[in-house]
């Protein structure tokens, strides 16, 4: 099976490559138009020159059976757009695009070819929330916050604050029918954004602070008089009376743990077997991004 994976950065390297690299029925071809950075990481997976690409042509001409696109957002829609022309299943990072109408062309383009489109929401895999889909959700509360980081409202939400707006939708018992967005900007930057979704019978609340203090990542479910927490994706802690902790195991992989590892194997899974993913449901994840987008800027004007 040869797979592609186009750009070479720190999520291909440190999360996506560790995957690939092990999977005994992958051929592993790499790109970047960095010549240093592809031999560099090519010989520490000691991968033939045949397995190095310098542009996107050339890995082209391989006859993928699938892609990974680990390049920066801005390329993404050129770089899928000729994956999908050339039929090849492809998984791209999040965001699929920083503006909504690249997004909804890709994913329409994918539909159209009959071919796979996957983009990295991890978070669906991780254990720790797969866990809480099956725990009562009356109230969900998720938080990701970072340290000295306010940016450009649009870069900091497609870019970060849609993995809690995607994990929101993961794990919202039923259908939204209020979405409220709060936030505080100052010279053009976000410092922070709050969404809410609610529907019949639960509430839903993703938090994002850029001058938090602290790096952190928190989700809570609580209903039915019972709360599960997760904590940074590696502690899940029951509260039913006195806490239950779960720590993860010392041998467990951040890949594993973080939802990649199996995130990247149902997508081979598929590839394998012949099944088309498609992307439509990621795609409601970017328009509901844009709309907070929206919301920021009006009440920044």
């Amino acid at each position: 099976m040869k797979v592609g994976c186009i750009g070479l950065g720190d999520i291909a390297q440190k999360a996506y490559l560790p995957v690939l690299a092990v999977r005994p029925e992958v051929e592993l071809h790499l790109q970047t138009r960095t010549p240093a950075t592809l031999d560099r990481v090519a010989d520490s997976l000691h991968l033939p020159p045949g397995q190095r690409h310098a542009d996107l042509d050339a890995l082209l001409a391989q006859d993928l059976d699938a892609a990974f696109v680990h390049a920066p957002t801005d390329v993404h829609p050129q770089i899928v757009t000729r994956l999908l022309d050339a039929g090849v299943p492809t998984y791209v990072d999040k965001p699929l695009a920083y503006e909504l109408a690249d997004s909804t062309r890709l994913v329409t383009l994918a539909e159209e070819r009959a071919t796979t489109l996957a983009v990295g929401f991890n978070r669906r895999f991780a254990p720790g929330y797969v866990q809480c889909a099956d725990h009562p959700r009356e109230l969900i509360l998720m938080q990701k916050n970072r340290v000295g980081l306010p940016e450009d409202p649009r870069t900091m939400i497609l870019d970060d604050f849609i993995h809690v707006v995607d994990t929101l939708r993961f794990l919202v018992p039923g259908p939204v029918d209020d979405v409220t967005v709060r936030a505080r900007t100052e010279g053009g930057l976000l410092h922070h954004v709050v969404l809410q979704l609610a529907g019949d019978g639960f509430t839903a609340l993703g938090v994002m602070n850029r001058l938090s203090g602290s790096a952190e990542e928190i989700l809570e479910v609580s209903g039915q008089d019972t709360k599960r927490q997760v904590v940074n994706l590696a502690e899940v802690i029951d509260h039913k009376g006195q806490p239950t902790v779960r720590r993860r195991g010392d041998w467990v992989p951040v890949s594993r743990q973080r939802g990649i590892e199996q995130a990247v194997l149902a997508f081979l899974d598929a590839v394998r077997a012949g099944r088309v993913l498609s992307a439509r449901d990621a795609l409601a994840t970017h328009e509901l991004c844009e709309r907070v987008v929206r919301a920021v800027h009006e009440r920044s004007a």
